[in-house]
C-alpha cells in the first residue's frame, strides 16, 4: 500500500519539483516533492481557499496541514501584520514549508510540525483555514478538527475549508453547524465549496 500525504514519516524516496504561481495578485514559487499532497500544481480546491479566503488584517491565523505552504504563504505575503502559524503532521512537508518561507522572503510566519492543534495546544486564533484530508476519515480526523476549531479561535474568529461538493460536503455541513452557531458558503468553482463557520 503506498503512503498517503498526511503519513507522518515518508519513507519513499522524494521527486522534487518546483512550483510557480500567482496567488491574492502576487507571485510564488514552491518547492515540492512526492509524498506531499498535490506536489506537482497547486490544485483547485487549494487554490479556491487561497483566493476566496476572509483574512484579518493583523492578528494570527493558522494553516492547519499546510503541506508545502501555499494556504499559510499566500496569506502571510498578503497580510504583512498578520502572524501565521503553519502545522502538519508530515515531517517531509514541514521540511518544504520552511524552504518555502525562505525561498518567498516572508518573516510573519512560524512553522511547526505535529498532529492537528497539538503544536498550537493554548493558542487561539483570528482565523484558521484549511484543506482537510477528507480521505483521511471524517470521523478520525476531520471531525477533530472541526470540534477543535472552536476551542481554538477567539470571539468573532472563523474556521475557513475548502471541500468537493460531492464528496464529504454534506457531512462537513453538519459537523459545521454542530459546532457553530453561522457558517456560510464563501465561494464555490469547479465542483468545490470554500466554507466559513463564526464563533
Amino acid at each position: 500500500m503506498g503512503e498517503h500525504y498526511f503519513t507522518k514519516k515518508p519513507k519513499s524516496r522524494p521527486r522534487f519539483g518546483i512550483v510557480r504561481t500567482r496567488l491574492r495578485g502576487l507571485d510564488f514559487e514552491f518547492l515540492t516533492a512526492s509524498g506531499v499532497f498535490s506536489y506537482k500544481k497547486i490544485d483547485s480546491g487549494t487554490r479556491l481557499l487561497i483566493e476566496s479566503a476572509v483574512l484579518p488584517e493583523k492578528g494570527v491565523a493558522l494553516d492547519l496541514g499546510c503541506g508545502y505552504g501555499p494556504i499559510g504563504i499566500a496569506a502571510a505575503k498578503t497580510r504583512p501584520g498578520l502572524h501565521v502559524y503553519m502545522t502538519d503532521t508530515n515531517a517531509r512537508a514541514i521540511k518544504l514549508a520552511l524552504e518555502n518561507v525562505r525561498r518567498n522572503d516572508v518573516t510573519n510566519i512560524t512553522v511547526i510540525e505535529g498532529d492537528l492543534y497539538d503544536p498550537v495546544s493554548g493558542f487561539v486564533f483570528d482565523a484558521i483555514v484549511t484543506n482537510p484530508p477528507i480521505t483521511a476519515g471524517i470521523k478520525k480526523v476531520v471531525a477533530p478538527l472541526i470540534y477543535g476549531a472552536a476551542k481554538h479561535l477567539r470571539e468573532g474568529g472563523s474556521l475557513q475549508l475548502v471541500v468537493r461538493t460531492n464528496k464529504g460536503c454534506q457531512n462537513l455541513i453538519e459537523l459545521l453547524e454542530e459546532v457553530f452557531e453561522c457558517w456560510e458558503v464563501v465561494d464555490r468553482k469547479g465542483g468545490y465549496r470554500v466554507l466559513k463557520a463564526s464563533r
